[in-house]
């Protein structure tokens, strides 16, 4: 899958999303989409880098202290 895929997934996604709404005002899209992004996307790289935080914090270019709030966040971890 290409960045190209994973942005045409977010695009109509998104498209979709504003046709649901049927013309009533979106509230706090970006958060919206950064929650339904992040978990899949910590979940999938903690998976691919077999529980290995510091190569998952450096996959995901962000800080391994970083990873580890989120993962926290987003109760992947305890």
């Amino acid at each position: 899958m290409s960045k190209k895929h994973i942005e045409e997934c977010v695009r109509a996604s998104l498209e979709q999303y504003f046709k649901d709404l049927r013309g009533a005002e979106p509230h706090s899209v970006h958060d919206m989409v950064i929650q339904a992004v992040e978990k899949p996307m910590l979940d999938v790289v903690m998976r691919q880098a077999e529980g290995n935080q510091s190569k998952a914090a450096q996959w995901l270019g962000i800080n391994r202290n970083t990873l580890r709030r989120k993962l926290l966040d987003h109760k992947i971890i305890k």
